[in-house]
């Protein structure tokens, strides 16, 4: 058994750990909180936009885009978004598994050295280059604060690249926030736009339907009208992904910390009644000692 010294210096040690983790735990939901607000705040563009697209393909208008034709597959760049810091449960882990997955599959058919990537975030760029992939540039800052601008510029070099040929097509893993206690895995194409899914997220709003008809004028034409929407689409969705991995970030280490914090409050539980078993037996001792010396 433990001496008295050794579980009391534990329990304030584990006591210090925890008041840590109890402070990473509100600092984390804090930044969920706002995260939240950029999500709700996001919703009704992202609504709005895939609405009005989704009408216009439901016109079955001629889509003549570059950003939806189907190559042979020769080349391909692949965009990860983990975390810049640790401390968030699995949720590194699974990006980095599922980076490893994606990209051991592409391996395979065309070679390592027709595989860009594109790492978003500290954790995902110290993974690939532990496995001897050169990163396409570094975009931390991304996962510090997502930004339009910044994503608007990976997403149009993504764009650029695809236009002349340099790649045929782009994947995209990140976690998608669902919930503050949900967080989704997902792999998808990025390049080339699949139209039959791109307007899944269209959501009609009743009231609205109810009373306005989806009667556009459009100029100058629907064909360079939707030629044009389509990379304000591709540009958001890149964004998009990005504030969904930083609101699941912090929701994984809110939760990863309040598990911490309710484990050190097991552990100190047990310590305590530990120490005071160990104190009363103790003192029981010493009593026996006093009573068989005053015995003799």
């Amino acid at each position: 058994m433990a001496s008295l010294k050794e579980v009391k210096t534990r329990i304030n040690s584990i006591r210090s750990t925890r008041k840590i983790t109890s402070a990473m735990k509100m600092v984390a939901s804090a930044k969920l909180h706002k995260m939240q607000g950029a999500v709700e705040n996001m919703l009704p563009y992202q609504q709005k936009l895939d609405k009005i697209l989704n009408n216009f393909l439901s016109a079955d208008l001629p889509v003549q885009s570059p950003f939806i034709l189907k190559r042979e597959l020769k080349r391909i760049a692949i965009v990860a978004f983990s975390s810049n810091t640790s401390l968030c449960g699995a949720y590194n882990a699974n990006v980095i598994r599922q980076f490893n997955s994606v990209y051991k599959k592409y391996k395979e058919k065309l070679g390592a050295e027709n595989i860009l990537v594109y790492p978003i975030g500290n954790k995902i760029e110290l993974a690939v280059k532990k496995m001897g992939i050169i990163p396409q540039g570094s975009y931390q800052s991304i996962v510090n604060k997502p930004s339009y601008q910044e994503t608007s510029l990976l997403a149009q070099k993504l764009m650029d690249l695809f236009l002349n040929k340099e790649i045929d097509q782009v994947e995209v893993i990140y976690h998608h926030f669902k919930s503050s206690g949900v967080q989704e895995l997902q792999s998808m194409t990025y390049l080339p736009i699949d139209l039959s899914k791109v307007s899944v997220g269209a959501i009609e709003e009743p009231t609205e339907k109810s009373v306005y008809n989806n009667d556009y004028i459009i100029e100058p034409s629907p064909v360079e009208l939707l030629a044009n929407l389509l990379p304000m689409v591709l540009k958001y969705e890149l964004f998009t992904s990005a504030v969904d991995s930083n609101a699941s970030e912090h929701s994984a280490r809110t939760i990863a910390m309040q598990t911490a914090t309710d484990n050190a409050d097991d552990i100190i539980r047990d310590l305590t009644k530990l120490y005071n078993k160990s104190r009363q037996q103790s003192i029981t001792n010493e009593l026996l000692d006093i009573m068989g010396g005053s015995a003799k």
